[in-house]
């Protein structure tokens, strides 16, 4: 339990039954196991997994006020007592942990096989790039909009332009009545704009994960969830009812206490900040996205630096050394050739006799490299695309301020 991350810890004292009496120390929670050590000595008095927890419950008695029940499988049951900040709090986010390892699905066994690891290590790379592909989607499509915006823009300083000579021109000149027709093609620009923010409003959600909430008072907590979208987050409770969304743009810090624990914060200037605390399980899967989105807006602080490199690296982390020794490490271990040009042994044509990577593993992995490299490239398509679009953007934008300041002049000479 020692590489393990600690999610929370919480004073608190536990009953030690064979001695009749309360001990005063800290309850620790990670994602899998529970532990109380002792404040005098230090000492582990009690650790067990979450998964051998059969019952969680709130109690009270004629000597037990205010204390959490753990009941293990094997009839043992665990008195907690004296929980700081509250009994709630430590109760909600106890629970959620052993709900989510209850509902996950049972791991399997560990890979025997080189195989096995490379392609657990590449579906996960395969899962981060296909997220990222899609939030640049939606983004793609939020540039589109601005572009249409542009356009409608632009028509409509056209228009201005049209209106500004009307009334330059003196009233006998013959001419001036055609300046008031306009063209056929401004109406359709104008209904296609004007509809792009309907379709563009119903995002699809990018990741969903139950989480424990709270907002300001730590001791105050509730079971819910957190919604990332492209345009912003949302806060949901147990109920599926909204308690906050966040704008993309009004979100002023993200910071990473832990890998399973962050705090997201608005600031405002004669009032006081919007600020959530998110505690969840699942964390893990919505950190990636939240730095890709928000990557100028993240802090990750000590806690969330730390274990990583004191525990061993997840299967995430290693991606990035499997992208690049993947194809090398197939083709030999398929070929059976030796890795170096040294002298063969007993030991090394044991080892040759036995291939690194079955034939079955080699074809998913080839598989899972062919639709990475399509990702890879499709995402580079629309990189491309929307690096022209932004291009666009620009210049657009010079043209309009350019117009603008020209329409404003013309107008000071009428008035």
């Amino acid at each position: 339990m020692s590489r393990e991350i600690c999610v929370h810890s919480w004073p608190c004292s536990y009953y030690l039954e064979p001695e009749k009496r309360w001990v005063p120390g800290k309850l620790s929670l990670t994602s899998r196991s529970l532990r109380f050590m002792t404040d005098k000595t230090g000492e582990t008095l009690v650790s067990f997994p979450l998964s051998s927890v059969v019952e969680i419950k709130k109690e009270a008695s004629h000597f037990v006020f205010s204390s959490i029940t753990i009941l293990e499988n094997s009839g043992l049951k665990h008195w907690f007592s004296s929980l700081q900040p509250s009994r709630n709090a430590v109760f909600s986010i106890i629970e959620h942990f052993w709900r989510e390892l209850l509902l996950s699905p049972p791991e399997a066994a560990l890979p025997v096989t080189k195989g096995k690891q490379l392609t657990g290590l590449m579906a996960c790379s395969q899962k981060r790039l296909e997220e990222t592909a899609r939030v640049l989607h939606h983004q793609g499509e939020q540039l589109d909009s601005i572009t249409r915006g542009l356009d409608k823009m632009e028509s409509d300083l056209d228009m201005a332009d049209r209106l500004l000579t009307e009334l330059e021109s003196p009233s006998w000149w013959p001419f001036s009545s055609k300046l008031w027709k306009m063209p056929a093609e401004t109406n359709p620009k104008e209904s296609t704009s004007m509809a792009s923010p309907k379709v563009l409003g119903k995002e699809g959600v990018v990741v969903r994960i139950p989480a424990v909430i709270s907002q300001g008072n730590a001791s105050h907590v509730k079971a819910g969830s957190l919604t990332i979208l492209v345009s912003g987050l949302e806060i949901h409770d147990s109920c599926s009812l909204l308690m906050h969304r966040f704008e993309r743009e009004d979100i002023d810090d993200i910071k990473v206490h832990t890998p399973y624990e962050i705090s997201i914060r608005q600031r405002f200037i004669g009032r006081p900040d919007i600020a959530y605390r998110l505690i969840s399980a699942k964390m893990s899967e919505a950190i990636p996205i939240l730095e890709v989105q928000f990557s100028k807006k993240m802090e990750l602080l000590e806690d969330a630096l730390t274990p990583r490199s004191a525990r061993s690296s997840s299967p995430v982390e290693k991606g990035c050394s499997v992208w690049q020794a993947a194809s090398g490490l197939m083709d030999r271990a398929m070929s059976h050739e030796p890795c170096s040009g040294s002298q063969e042994g007993p030991s090394l044509q044991l080892q040759r006799s036995e291939p690194l990577i079955s034939e079955g593993d080699a074809q998913e992995l080839r598989q899972i490299l062919r639709k990475l490299k399509s990702l890879a490239l499709d995402t580079e398509t629309e990189l491309e695309r929307q690096d022209d679009v932004l291009d666009g953007i620009t210049a657009a934008i010079d043209r309009t301020t350019l117009t603008i300041d020209k329409h404003n002049q013309r107008t000071k000479k009428l008035t």
